[in-house]
């Protein structure tokens, strides 16, 4: 699993973060929620910036095959 080194202090920057890992993987938003057991409103909540869950944000990570440190 790959660990995030970046350092992300907003909600956006994460957004933009996951989009970008997202898209290097080819996946569409709702093959990523597919994978990650949720619904695609999570993916777009988690790029967009917006609040969501703790345990959605982990799930989403996992899915892309990245971990928070």
């Amino acid at each position: 699993m790959q660990v995030m080194a970046d350092t992300i202090r907003l909600q956006d920057e994460l957004g933009h973060e996951l989009r970008r890992r997202r898209e290097a993987l080819g996946l569409s938003k709702s093959e990523l929620a597919g994978r990650a057991g949720k619904v695609r409103e999570v993916v777009y909540r988690l790029e967009a910036g917006e609040d969501t869950t703790v345990s959605s944000l982990m799930v989403v990570l996992g899915a892309l095959g990245l971990a928070m440190r």
